[in-house]
């Protein structure tokens, strides 16, 4: 056993017995689909605590809604700027994206109620600020969105088990929400799993959530009778993923035949490009758990999807870039 620095504890299992402890029974014999609560669903879950911008879809998974964008907008462009922009210089970019004035001061109210804008005036100019909570959560996706590893089968697996008691329900729930967001799969009531690689982004983030005292972590190797690629395909919704990186790739391949090969792209479709681009990938990670792609489906499209993005983000970041700096400081 060791602690991570969060004071959660991670336990590795050595052998089969020990397993069949942690799950009894019900791992050994019943087969469980439960179906894994996508992003869409995370997202509305826990106010105020949300991985920001991802919310359940009214419409088609494409249709990307005006608080998302302009947390993307808050995470690319302002923490380069104390964290901070006005309100003039929000409603400038999100009308380069076709979003009314309205629409922004409405969606900016509820990210505030979110707790993830603060009202703020500068210089004595009026705008909104994001709260160390919302900085917290655009680091943590900094790293998911632009760093995460696939993970490889050398790495094991992490179990998660949780108990928690009746009184504190709510505590239930958050657990349950944040083991979908860092992309774990169920395989039975209580009882989730994700790639070994994940150990200690899930302590670290379940401890900062102060849930820690709730769950215990194992880590070791799947060791049951039966095909791990038959598993993989109960424990995750695959299809789901896989019809939602094959939406990703119909819009996104869409522009980089628009953006074509010669030459570079104007800043100003750039930076609608390219802030759709990220808004649009930035909820696949959240539902994809890296899982080595041996396990996967053949005809997997995750990892062109990938491609497509870094491809896509090489081309469109900096004259994006430009473009957002004119509307921010006319």
């Amino acid at each position: 056993m060791r602690r991570t620095r969060t004071g959660a504890r991670l336990w590795r299992l050595t052998n089969e017995s020990q397993q069949n402890a942690i799950c009894g029974r019900e791992c050994r014999g019943r087969r469980y689909r439960v179906p894994v609560t996508v992003v869409e669903q995370a997202g509305v879950e826990e106010p105020g605590v949300e991985e920001p911008g991802v919310e359940a879809a009214a419409g088609p998974v494409g249709a990307l809604q005006p608080r998302q964008l302009i947390v993307t907008l808050y995470g690319l462009y302002a923490r380069e700027h104390g964290s901070w922009l006005s309100i003039a210089a929000v409603v400038r970019l999100m009308a380069a994206l076709g979003v009314e004035e309205p629409a922004v001061r409405s969606s900016i109210s509820r990210l505030k109620r979110r707790g993830l804008l603060d009202a703020r005036r500068v210089d004595g100019v009026a705008g909104y600020a994001l709260t160390e909570l919302a900085q917290e959560i655009l680091a943590d996706g900094d790293a998911r969105i632009f760093g995460r590893r696939r993970a490889e089968e050398a790495d094991g697996w992490l179990l998660v088990v949780f108990s928690v008691p009746e009184s504190e329900r709510d505590k239930r729930h958050q657990l349950r929400s944040q083991l979908t967001r860092l992309g774990f799969g169920t395989v039975a009531p209580g009882v989730w799993v994700a790639p070994g690689h994940l150990a200690d982004e899930a302590a670290e983030v379940l401890g900062r959530r102060g849930l820690a005292g709730y769950v215990e972590f194992f880590r070791g190797a799947h060791l049951a009778l039966g095909e791990i690629r038959d598993n993989v395909a109960r424990w995750w919704d695959l299809d789901h993923l896989h019809d939602r990186y094959a939406e990703f790739l119909d819009r996104q391949e869409a522009v980089r035949s628009r953006v074509g090969t010669g030459g570079g792209p104007e800043p100003e479709q750039a930076f609608a490009d390219y802030v759709r681009l990220l808004t649009d990938w930035r909820r696949l990670p959240y539902a994809d758990p890296g899982l080595p792609l041996d396990l996967l489906p053949a005809d997997w499209n995750g990892a062109r999807a990938a491609d497509l993005f870094v491809e896509l983000r090489s081309r469109l970041d900096a004259p994006a870039h430009e473009h957002a700096r004119r509307l921010i400081d006319p």
